[in-house]
């Protein structure tokens, strides 16, 4: 039996965030029910084979909530869920009718989880993850992020919130409203450059060279020999022999394929620096 067998979950979040999360949901277990709005999510538009791969074993409807009738489809979902899920700004949510109060009056056993920008005490204003990197210090000026950090870091906080609020629910019977804020998850995610471990020449930032990126005669290799075993395992190897003078030189006399045999035969943590695919033209 899987966890979320028997809970019942209905989702206004389009995007990432919001998709994310009821996938992971929905692979614990849950029923998921997507209300869409008539113009659809532009995720869809934009990555449709990872929109497909989240939205496998959803049920989707296109749901206009700017009319009664849409406003009646959705009121009708939420009084079989358990869960409803958003990603919208609370002040928009209360414009069409469904501020917590009402929410709890309609449906006093339901669990709102709300993903916002910013905690309900601070300006309602837009945000995306790469603003959110930004105001937390967290991004390249030089380059765009490879992920979207914020976004799938804030999904499973929505799904933790999920799992806490329905907890609370079977401790004290009440159905509770939890808010997951995407400025707050950006400033966890700044935790580890503020406390020095990944700014440069932190431990976990190139100060410490079993920690760091190498080129080697075809390419990069990351090493992550952080424990003092797999240090020491390392320098037997390749320096001890007194055949490298330094790691740097190790590393760029062979590929990275023989790296990666490398760190399997001696149980190390070698991995081969992946380039991006490029979308094709």
């Amino acid at each position: 039996m899987a966890l979320l067998d028997g809970i019942r979950i209905v989702t206004l979040a389009p995007n990432v965030p919001g998709p994310v999360a009821a996938a992971r949901l929905r692979a614990l277990g849950a029923s998921v029910v997507k209300l869409e709005a008539p113009g659809g999510d532009l995720l869809e538009e934009a990555a449709p084979a990872w929109f497909a791969r989240l939205h496998e074993g959803i049920d989707t409807v296109t749901c206009d909530l700017k009319t009664a009738a849409g406003r009646e489809q959705l009121d009708a979902h939420l009084a079989r869920a358990d869960v409803f899920l958003t990603s919208m700004r609370i002040s928009a949510l209360e414009r069409l009718g469904y501020g917590w109060a009402r929410i709890h009056a309609l449906v006093p056993t339901l669990v709102h989880i709300a993903i916002v920008g910013r905690e309900p005490t601070s300006e309602e204003r837009p945000g995306h993850d790469l603003t959110y990197l930004a105001e937390a210090g967290l991004l390249d000026p030089q380059s765009m992020p490879r992920s979207l950090f914020v976004d799938l870091a804030g999904a499973e906080r929505a799904v933790s919130a999920v799992l806490g609020a329905l907890l609370e629910r079977a401790r004290t019977g009440d159905a509770t409203q939890t808010y997951v804020p995407l400025a707050s998850v950006a400033r966890d995610l700044a935790a580890p450059h503020e406390a020095g471990l990944t700014q440069v020449g932190g431990i976990l930032g190139g100060g410490f060279a079993a920690y760091r990126v190498y080129r080697t005669a075809d390419g990069y290799v990351a090493l992550a020999a952080l424990e003092p075993r797999f240090f020491e395992t390392l320098c037997d190897r390749l320096l001890e022999s007194g055949a490298f003078a330094s790691l740097e030189e190790a590393f760029l006399s062979q590929p990275c394929t023989d790296w990666e045999r490398f760190a399997t035969q001696h149980d190390l943590p070698i991995a081969i620096v992946k380039t991006t695919r490029k979308i094709p033209g």
